[in-house]
């Protein structure tokens, strides 16, 4: 490349580019500017050249017109190798610019602004700016964009060592970043506009997705496996685990990352202190309690066993108490709204252990759309929250359940939604006892259910995410005491497996809500 002898300097984020406008300055690169930028640079000293003066055109419409003009995108898209762009340009009386300093009109950051009105954010979309990295851009070969105020250190230092001159390679990366910066730019207008002109319309025909790098992972979700972790910039939502803030504790894996999404998914429903311990994205147990310690202590006692080595979702500040139980456990990680002092300083003893805290209150958040990406395309849909009204439960079996035993079938129903198909759950109370969880028939999901809840499976409520398409569940339901189930009926069968109950005295009822997980 040869020398950088002109630059276009115009930002909107002004954090250090008098510095870098300076250096550029004193290699002797003549600096052109519009508006602000130029009074800026001017007030500190660098000669600067207004754009107006190449174009021989006023600013103009409050600004909204100042590049976009053939003197400025002739010098940026020329091909200095092409004698016939250079001549073209030459016959014009434009000059090539040789760098572009340009960052854009701060759309993100106003459409962020609660109660943000349409007009703000309209005159924040920028036109020129876009325009220009584009054109530097594509036209790396002969021209360097520098579109982060991080990247002014870098690039200023590789021009003082090369004569003013930069590589090829830098030239490339500038223009990837460039390229990326537009994309997002142009996906957040088209996030913002979709949701306030689409009038509801909850699956666009385009659907724009962009996604900021957090940091690498561990690993994948096995060691050979790499991996790292997205940020969604367009899901404001505070509690998650892309926004939680790490307190504590050693690299954070892809599982973990899952395992902590799970968790927080599934206290997130609860509004008494409650615990869910995780393995594998399912519960091995879960539990409401008056306090945050018993409510953990009870579900991880669900199922001690499996449990060794989980992630632990809590929807209460960590206290002593509660801190000092999950001490005594091997526990991978934690996420809860926050940690009182003495308690973070008593996980801190265990090193390992990654704390992370939503630095917010735990609760649900309905209206979000869950996505899975498949190959070669992506599956979206609306959340699974559906409230059950208890006076609309059907029941479909002699016997009646208490109302201590519909109490139950609500707090299992919760749970049951967040725990991956065939699901069977027995729950006592508001704690799970035993969960058969992902198992590709549903009867053997309730011999699992069964045998992880082993006596406290007597007396326990059964909640199934779906029909029962043959009465052996319901008979191995029986088998180990189930006193009550609540299933969502639908299966041609369902006269036998009503049937099945009514034998085996087992009170039954109907929610109509399927709770698939895959």
């Amino acid at each position: 490349m040869s020398k950088v002898r002109r630059a276009l300097v115009s930002v909107s984020d002004k954090t250090g580019v008098a510095e870098f406008a300076k250096g550029l300055s004193e290699l002797g690169v003549v600096i052109l500017s519009t508006g602000g930028t130029a009074t800026m640079l001017e007030k500190n000293g660098i000669p600067v050249i207004g754009v107006s003066e190449i174009t021989k055109f006023p600013e103009m419409l409050d600004g909204r017109v100042k590049t976009l003009h053939p003197a400025i995108h002739g010098g940026l898209l020329a091909v200095r190798e092409k004698a016939d762009h250079m001549e073209a340009i030459g016959k014009h009386g434009i000059e090539p610019i040789d760098m572009v300093v340009v960052n854009l009109y701060p759309f993100e950051n106003t459409v962020s602004r609660e109660g943000v009105v349409l007009e703000d954010a309209v005159e924040n979309i920028d036109i020129g700016g876009p325009s220009m990295l584009r054109s530097a851009a594509k036209n790396h070969a002969s021209v360097a964009v520098v579109v982060n105020p991080s990247q002014y250190s870098e690039v200023l230092r590789e021009l003082r060592e090369s004569d003013c001159r930069l590589s090829l390679d830098t030239r490339q990366k500038l223009a990837l970043e460039a390229f990326r910066v537009t994309a997002r730019y142009d996906s957040a207008i088209a996030q913002f506009l979709g949701e306030r002109f689409s009038k509801g319309d909850l699956f666009p025909q385009n659907l724009t997705l962009s996604f900021e790098k957090l940091y690498d992972l561990r690993y994948g979700e096995n060691p050979h496996q790499k991996a790292a972790f997205y940020r969604d910039l367009f899901d404001q939502t505070p509690l998650s685990a892309a926004t939680a803030e790490k307190l504590h504790g050693k690299q954070i894996s892809y599982c973990n990352v899952l395992d902590i999404d799970a968790a927080l998914a599934i206290v997130s429903d609860f509004e008494k202190p409650t615990a869910a311990v995780i393995k594998h994205t399912n519960p091995s147990g879960v539990a409401s309690d008056a306090t945050l310690a018993s409510a953990f202590r009870v579900a991880y006692d669900a199922d001690p066993v499996s449990a060794f080595g989980c992630v632990v979702g809590l929807n209460r500040e960590v206290d002593v108490d509660t801190a000092k139980e999950i001490a005594s456990h091997f526990v991978e990680a934690v996420i809860a709204p926050g940690y009182s002092s003495d308690a973070e300083k008593l996980l801190e003893e265990k090193k390992n252990i990654r704390l992370l805290s939503t630095k917010s209150p735990i609760k649900r958040e309905n209206g979000r759309l869950m996505m899975a990406k498949v190959k070669g395309g992506l599956l979206v849909q609306t959340g699974p929250y559906a409230e059950l009204d208890r006076k609309e439960l059907k029941i479909v079996t002699k016997r009646t359940p208490t109302e201590e035993e519909i109490d139950a079938m609500i707090f299992g129903i919760k749970v049951c939604r967040h725990i991956k198909s065939n699901t069977i759950l027995l729950v006592k109370g508001e704690r799970t006892v035993g969960v058969g969880a992902g198992q590709m028939s549903r009867v053997d999901s309730a011999k699992i259910a069964g045998m992880k809840a082993g006596d406290e499976a007597k007396g326990s409520v059964l909640i199934s995410d779906a029909f029962f398409p043959f009465r052996d569940g319901i008979d191995a339901a029986a088998k180990v005491g189930v006193a009550a189930i609540i299933q969502p009926g639908g299966s041609m069968r369902d006269e036998e497996a009503i049937a099945a109950a009514d034998e085996h005295g087992i009170a039954m009822v109907f929610s109509g809500l399927r709770l698939f997980r895959h």
